[in-house]
């Protein structure tokens, strides 16, 4: 589909998907206001999508982060239903159906192999889960309130501050980027124990193959596991690091930790970010960096020692639909996205739509 916003108004037309660099917003209307839970992924408003990630049905999920609730959204039919949240700010319904709870800025959604939903609730400062099977929703780390505790205990007796991104491996370990304590923590669901495997009370960069465990690790606000590797977006520290989690050592993948927005079809450890929020990597290993205040999607290809832009243009706005992805405008993207057909759905957050488009070959 193509949007235009004109004077407030959103008019909408529709075109193929044409090419593989083509990019469209199948999802939300460009307004934020709650307009309902279910209907056509066209008409049903969301404000302020985050994250995004594929369950288990091939379904996309996304965080509605303004409306605080979780919708799927089905590329089959087009529609999209609430999963998580009755759309009123606040922390409620442990116990009972997802679908009552209050929440509050849930920011992002992932699956464990059983098709358990896991999320994270940045201004509740916890992760909560829903039941694949029942759809009750209950919290997993975090009491709610803001700090930073527990470590070596219950992670429901644990304090978080502020957390902002959550993945879990193949071992039954779930990881919070606990961005407010500038630390990374470590559930072990099936125990419940917390643990902080990266970051210290230091806000500074942390340093090219040092241990993560006690040392500094500045802003770590995306995470995404894939082969017992953990990959890091460091928001403040404007860079993209991997943790090696049989090592516990860092290395050091892209971004000079200086803002900006340079090196495309350069090295990436040379190029420049302005606060990436948003990481995936997809079947072929390339990884995908959400550059939110450079408003543009970023592709490491690490077999290339390469950097480049994907999507968008640089600029802040909402245009490109129907063509080019990196002619288009995004304004302030979050999360990140690759469905089963390896399509790249991002969280457009201030442009209320979820952004979709083909990596290149």
């Amino acid at each position: 589909m193509f949007h235009t916003v004109i004077t407030g108004i959103l008019i909408v037309f529709t075109l193929p998907l044409a090419a593989a660099e083509t990019i469209n917003s199948p999802v939300g209307t460009g307004n934020s206001e709650n307009n309902g839970d279910t209907g056509t992924a066209l008409s049903i408003n969301i404000g302020q999508p985050f994250g995004v990630d594929v369950g288990p049905n091939g379904a996309m999920y996304i965080t509605v982060v303004e409306n605080h609730r979780i919708i799927e959204y089905s590329p089959r039919t087009g529609k999209v239903r609430t999963v998580a949240g009755n759309g009123r700010k606040g922390l409620t319904g442990d116990g009972g159906l997802a679908t009552d709870a209050a929440l509050n800025e849930p920011y992002e959604v992932r699956f464990a192999a059983n098709g358990d939903m896991f999320f994270v609730e940045m201004k509740n400062h916890l992760v909560r889960k829903v039941d694949a099977r029942t759809k009750v929703i209950s919290t997993i780390a975090g009491t709610g309130v803001q700090g930073y505790s527990g470590d070596g205990g219950s992670a429901t007796n644990a304090m978080l501050n502020n957390p902002h991104s959550i993945t879990l491996d193949d071992k039954g370990n779930l990881y919070i980027a606990d961005i407010g304590n500038h630390r990374i923590r470590k559930v072990h669901l099936t125990s419940g124990m917390i643990h902080s495997i990266a970051g210290n009370t230091q806000r500074a960069l942390p340093k090219d193959g040092q241990l993560a465990k006690g040392n500094s690790i500045l802003g770590p606000r995306a995470l995404f596991y894939r082969a017992d590797t953990l990959w890091i977006a460091l928001r403040e520290g404007h860079s993209v690091w991997r943790l090696d989690l049989a090592s516990g050592r860092l290395q050091h993948i892209a971004g000079t930790g200086t803002k900006g927005y340079s090196g495309d079809g350069g090295i990436p450890s040379k190029a420049t970010f302005d606060g990436p929020k948003g990481i995936v990597v997809d079947k072929q290993g390339r990884i995908f960096v959400v550059d939110t205040e450079n408003h543009a999607i970023r592709m490491i290809d690490l077999s290339k020692n390469e950097i480049t832009t994907v999507a968008g243009n640089g600029d802040m706005g909402f245009t490109g639909d129907g063509g080019p992805a990196t002619s288009a405008t995004m304004d302030r993207p979050h999360g990140i996205g690759i469905d089963l057909r390896g399509r790249i759905y991002v969280g457009d957050t201030n442009n209320h739509v979820v952004r979709v488009f083909s990596a290149p070959e």
